[in-house]
């Protein structure tokens, strides 16, 4: 493949022919419009989300549905100017609805690229509840900043509740430089207040700017880095379950 293979940009029969030639998987980037700090856009989750599937796509021939460019970013309050969120069960109910419809085509293989951390927990939910209305539907949930180990450990190095970093910072740089300001980056860094805490603070009582983090380290060649290593990772794990099966032939349904 030389080019992503985009929902919205094949006709009906494109997609019944591809269903046809045995592709049943589609990949459905899930992003989040919210404040990155004062040096990145509102857009960065998606962006990220969007780059990773269309590029996986484009190894895979996986289709790509368009991108959900709103998720549960309660966590953000309103101190900044621009994060927009929906409530947990909005989303479970999107990206539900959404599975459905494409279970409906014969695309029982789901898989979900989660741009936005606190998504997580409401896609998980819609997850399960998938998972106990079809019993042909295997679900799979990635998060951009771990879809490996050492993908992990490039999110991380500079904070454990790391937001609008020096990765995300750095990923900017190379597939979106229209989202950064530059000249906000020298000043933007704001370290990791959370360690060693019990509970799960909002950001408006852990950062004083939106951002933990040091952008300050990032750069346009790590961002092409990381994301080299983002895609082949992922590819590498879709490949895989384009054929995956469960361990064992149980149906939900039955009963002992």
């Amino acid at each position: 493949m030389t080019a992503p293979l985009l929902w919205q940009s094949m006709t009906w029969e494109e997609i019944a022919s591809l269903r046809d030639s045995g592709m049943r998987t589609a990949i459905l980037p899930v992003g989040a419009t919210e404040q990155h700090g004062p040096h990145l856009t509102t857009a960065v989750d998606c962006i990220t989300a969007e780059k990773l599937a269309h590029a996986v796509s484009a190894e895979t021939g996986v289709p790509v549905l368009p991108t959900l460019p709103y998720g549960c970013s309660l966590g953000h309050y309103r101190r900044w100017p621009g994060t927009i969120s929906l409530q947990p069960q909005t989303l479970i109910d999107c990206v539900v609805q959404i599975a459905e419809w494409c279970h409906s085509f014969a695309f029982n293989r789901f898989v979900i690229i989660n741009g936005h951390v606190t998504n997580f927990a409401p896609l998980r939910c819609a997850l399960e509840i998938l998972r106990s209305k079809f019993d042909d539907m295997m679900v799979a949930i990635r998060n951009v900043g771990e879809v490996s180990p050492r993908v992990r450990a490039e999110f991380f190095a500079d904070a454990e509740d790391w937001h609008a970093n020096a990765a995300e910072t750095s990923l900017m740089m190379a597939l979106a430089p229209e989202s950064v300001r530059p000249q906000r980056i020298a000043g933007a860094a704001d370290l990791d207040r959370t360690h060693g805490l019990f509970f799960s603070h909002p950001v408006n009582r852990t950062s004083a700017n939106g951002v933990t983090g040091d952008p300050t380290r990032a750069s346009k060649e790590h961002g092409q880095h990381l994301f080299g290593m983002m895609v082949e990772d992922l590819t590498r794990l879709i490949r895989s379950a384009l054929t995956e099966q469960a361990p064992l032939d149980q149906s939900y349904f039955a009963t002992i």
